[in-house]
């Protein structure tokens, strides 16, 4: 009596290799449910393979540093330059050697839940995470570009474990660490792409929270960019304290 297909399904959850023979037997099988189960199993062990190759790519940089003989090495990466309300927040994340947590990338490139999932893992695993935030008062004093690198000064200060090389997301920081800068960079290291992530659903609660401060701009729904939401609330409620007054077109409402 063949297996059942209830069976067969639960196999293919154990089996993680295209050459296991046990799936000559089932390609074999004529059900369309066997067939239709290894369609899905072939699929997640593609997807699997993919993100193992993306996560090995990503890990140059830091196999680098560490071929150099650097230990603590810190990604870093900025979130919120564009918003029109709402600070600029970094991160600096220092990850363990031969750490594994598949599907960093760029958080702009992943959905809320998945960046939710990996930030829980990111916390779990990373040596050290620090934190920048600097607010709208001194972005309107110094410029976005200038807060932001205050705020990656501001995370690396603020690591537990202080690092002897930097991978840093298209800028460089006045900082007395060997640093790399990289074009892209939350895509293309895998501490980078955590920094991103960790920075941004750190961002993301802290605009939610001052949606229920602030209602009417849709600050849960938009982190302070300029939506139509938001431009509306402008023109209805004018501006709250957390409002960068030197972006356009906040500058408009000033009393």
């Amino acid at each position: 009596m063949s297996e059942s297909i209830k069976t067969i399904k639960e196999q293919l959850k154990t089996i993680s290799q295209l050459d296991d023979p046990v799936l000559e037997l089932y390609r074999k099988d004529p059900r369309k449910g066997v067939q239709q189960a290894l369609l899905s199993f072939e699929n997640r062990i593609q997807k699997e393979r993919l993100l193992r190759e993306k996560y090995e790519t990503m890990s140059c940089f830091e196999l680098e540093g560490h071929e150099k003989g650097y230990e603590w090495i810190a990604g870093i990466d900025e979130v919120g330059r564009g918003p029109l309300a709402g600070p600029v927040v970094s991160a600096a994340v220092i990850l363990p050697k031969n750490v594994v947590i598949y599907g960093l990338n760029d958080s702009k490139q992943l959905s809320e839940k998945k960046r939710e999932t990996l930030y829980e893992q990111i916390q779990e695993k990373a040596v050290s995470i620090g934190l920048g935030i600097i607010g709208e008062e001194t972005i309107d004093e110094v410029n976005i570009y200038e807060a932001s690198k205050l705020a990656m000064c501001e995370a690396v200060n603020k690591l537990t474990t202080t690092p002897d090389y930097l991978l840093i997301d298209a800028m460089t920081l006045d900082l007395p660490i060997p640093q790399k800068k990289l074009i892209k960079g939350d895509a293309r290291s895998i501490s980078i792409a955590a920094a991103s992530i960790i920075a941004k659903v750190f961002r993301d609660r802290l605009m939610r929270d001052y949606d229920q401060q602030y209602p009417g701009y849709g600050f849960a729904h938009n982190a302070g960019y300029g939506t139509k939401e938001h431009l509306l609330g402008l023109e209805k409620q004018g501006l709250t304290p957390i409002h960068r007054k030197s972006f356009a077109p906040v500058k408009q409402y000033l009393g």
